[in-house]
């Protein structure tokens, strides 16, 4: 009997345990248009899809509710053309980053929240889970395209930038931001037709110290494309857990929290992280002194019920 109680015990602590290790992270995205090409009778504006979903599921729901199916799918609307589709997935920005007042990038805070609020059609997806670490987040977005579409995307290239390491034939590689303006006004310049695909992946602060911010980058991109009379549409994603050097970081706050953020209230990724293995720990605490409690008991051996102070001396 003491046999089986030890090892339900153990059981019961390795459960708890196991899910707390191995919740995958989210991530938050954003998308936006000023087109007006969702599939419902009223636009989606504002919208806040509050599910934890997978990379394909995202791209499930961009097609569907974001509309994108009209563009980027064979056969669903040839008449209703954009002319770039950006895919700009970043490594910097964690959920509970919008809500704080001092993010080191606030051109990207504002330029997000400005964009969600002022286009005629808006989603906010604050909880993408990314557990599948041999597939990058650009990729799962990708394949979840065509997937969905139920065959090849109809698009006029799948162009990508930046740090992305995109899977696939045909792609086309934009060496930098002037290189992408000469693909724009090439583009401009002669028969539109179909949709681009764009993909840009930033590089962490960790990654690049000298590297511009994603939010000096993004706004250039789409003032670039507001200058140029292109009709266009963006998906923001951001995945700061793709880099082994953030991973890296993770464990170095671990060790020693940073004297600046000692008497900070905000509890970011790290925060939450700790929150959760202690609340798991205290679980497996508690099993613990009931397991030692069951076995006292069966063994005939009295436990303390109380707390009692020595008698004065």
């Amino acid at each position: 009997m003491e046999v089986k109680a030890i090892f339900l015990a153990f059981g019961l602590i390795a459960a708890q345990l196991i899910h707390v290790c191995s919740s995958p992270a989210t991530v938050p995205a954003f998308m936006w248009s000023r087109l007006s090409h969702g599939t419902s009778q009223d636009n989606v504006k504002e919208a806040v899809n509050y599910q934890t979903i997978s990379p394909n599921n995202l791209a499930k729901f961009i097609l569907s509710e974001g509309g994108w199916s009209n563009f980027v799918c064979t056969g669903k609307n040839p008449h209703h053309n954009v002319d770039v589709a950006l895919v700009f997935i970043g490594k910097e920005l964690q959920i509970s980053d919008i809500s704080r007042s001092n993010h080191p990038d606030p051109t990207l805070i504002n330029l997000l929240k400005q964009s969600f609020r002022s286009s005629n059609v808006s989603v906010a997806f604050p909880y993408i889970a990314v557990s599948d670490e041999n597939e990058t987040l650009e990729n799962s977005l990708i394949s979840g395209f065509a997937e969905n579409c139920g065959h090849e995307l109809e698009v006029k290239n799948i162009a990508y930038m930046g740090s992305c390491s995109l899977k696939g034939q045909n792609l086309k590689k934009i060496g930098g931001l002037r290189s992408f303006q000469d693909f724009i006004d090439a583009k401009m310049a002669g028969l539109r037709g179909r949709t681009d695909l764009i993909v840009f992946c930033g590089e962490g602060s960790e990654e690049s110290i000298h590297a511009e911010s994603e939010g000096n980058v993004l706004s250039k991109i789409v003032d670039f494309l507001e200058l140029s009379g292109s009709t266009y549409t963006v998906l923001y994603a951001s995945n700061p857990y793709s880099s082994n050097l953030y991973t890296s970081h993770l464990a170095m706050r671990f060790l020693a929290e940073e004297n600046s953020s000692t008497n900070s209230t905000h509890c970011d990724g790290v925060c939450e992280l700790k929150s959760s293995l202690l609340e798991g720990l205290f679980v497996a605490i508690v099993l613990l002194i009931i397991l030692i409690s069951g076995l006292c008991c069966m063994m005939g051996i009295d436990t303390p019920t109380r707390f009692e102070t020595a008698p004065d001396s």
